[in-house]
């Protein structure tokens, strides 16, 4: 049998195996992981008009990992952690930290109610391939996370909030807990609502809002996240091929 006949043997498997391949493509992977000493109820949420993740909420023990496997190549949303999860004498699931306020573990396309750290993405943005991630503190400080990529993707690296805000959080912006201690730290937007703070109105470009006293105590504890709404340049983290993120509470 010459090299052209057994080439044309192949062609069915070969088309086979193209169909498989692509069968497996256009789905990614988020990875989720628990160091707290803790327990965090992670929520997801996603951008625009598309449909949620085939999980909005769920429970992660100190030590417990979770995976969402069904993430659309070009997704676009946030997800988050959220503590002191319990069950009220109501029926309802509440959250000390970053509710969602759906009342139930699921989220159910609810985003979180700040202050929250929030890890987000955009996958293969504008059909380019290259995924855009960051960790944002613009909503204020639950605790600490991470976005690693996993995988082959070029250019990708991890960032991370890995510095406790709670412990350096002025007493104008904490939260605090049934027991008194600071749970959480609201942004300066959040808690004085004020154009210089939000970067709105006169303040409404990069040139016009500069960072704050107190958004650069977000900055100090965590270099790599976003501290306020124009903290652009050391924030963004891309990765091409990326089809796999490790987000780690308490990394």
């Amino acid at each position: 049998m010459d090299a052209r006949a057994s080439f044309y043997l192949l062609l069915p498997f070969l088309a086979l195996l193209a169909s498989m391949l692509a069968g497996g493509a256009g789905a990614a992977t988020l990875r989720f992981a628990n160091k707290c000493p803790y327990t965090v109820w992670p929520g997801t949420l996603t951008g625009g008009s598309s449909g949620q993740l085939s999980s909005t909420g769920f429970k992660l023990a100190t030590g417990a990992s979770f995976s969402i496997k069904d993430v659309p190549e070009t997704w676009s949303g946030r997800v988050w952690g959220r503590t002191g999860c319990a069950t009220d004498a109501s029926g309802k699931f509440v959250c000390a930290t970053a509710d969602c306020g759906s009342g139930q573990v699921s989220c159910n396309g609810a985003g979180a109610i700040p202050p929250a750290s929030l890890a987000e993405f955009t996958l293969a943005a504008a059909g380019s391939g290259q995924d855009f991630y960051d960790v944002s503190l613009v909503d204020g400080f639950n605790l600490p996370l991470s976005i690693t990529p996993q995988g082959s993707g070029r250019g990708c690296s991890t960032t991370s909030c890995a510095g406790n805000v709670n412990s350096v959080c002025p007493k104008k912006l904490a939260v605090k807990g049934s027991d008194g201690s600071v749970v959480a730290c609201k942004s300066a937007c959040l808690k004085l609502n004020k154009p210089q703070y939000c970067c709105t109105g006169a303040y409404g470009t990069a040139e016009t809002c500069p960072p704050t006293k107190y958004s650069k105590i977000f900055k100090h504890q965590c270099p790599q996240a976003y501290s306020y709404a124009y903290d652009d340049k050391s924030s963004t983290f891309t990765c091409a091929g990326g089809a796999s993120y490790l987000i780690t509470f308490c990394p």
